[in-house]
């Protein structure tokens, strides 16, 4: 098993959520932030999640307060304003560090020392697409549009499409 799929995170509902589940599939790894000029991107990131899910792949949300205090809410609140504004469906995690003394696991693995695109998140929306073997194919910088041709392309032939 990989190091990523051997993670289990805590979902917004406040329930264990195993990486193993997804274990085969690829996936975009989001910090995401409900209060941000990005924000919108939620609304792309549940369309790129829709149109392929049932080739193998899954958008995981991670929500973050660590950028000017933008996921200020509590899991309850920010799964409510994804539901209600975004129809978001895809899974998201309870709010976690991705940067600083505090970093989570999930985030030391995508960009910490010795990984393969290691270096401090800059901003709520950073992007990282995981192929089914649990390696980390990309990295994606928070303005990149979630349909922007180049993840998608990489989206795409991570799926074998």
């Amino acid at each position: 098993m990989s190091a990523f799929h051997a993670l289990t995170l805590t979902g917004l509902d406040g329930k264990p959520l195993p990486l193993s589940d997804l274990a085969g599939q690829v996936v975009l790894v989001v910090n995401v932030a409900s209060r941000c000029g990005l924000t919108p991107q939620y609304a792309a990131l549940q369309r790129l999640h829709e149109q392929y899910r049932e080739s193998g792949f899954s958008v995981l949300g991670v929500p973050c307060n660590q950028f000017a205090g933008q996921e200020p809410g509590s899991e309850t609140e920010i799964g409510d304003f994804c539901r209600l504004n975004y129809g978001v469906s895809f899974p998201m995690t309870a709010k976690l560090d991705v940067n600083g003394p505090q970093r989570h696991p999930l985030y030391q693995l995508l960009a910490g020392e010795g990984a393969e695109y290691p270096g401090d998140i800059s901003w709520n929306f950073e992007k990282f697409l995981i192929g089914p073997d649990g390696g980390v194919l990309g990295r994606f910088s928070p303005p990149t549009a979630p349909d922007d041709p180049a993840l998608v392309q990489a989206i795409e032939r991570a799926l074998g499409l």
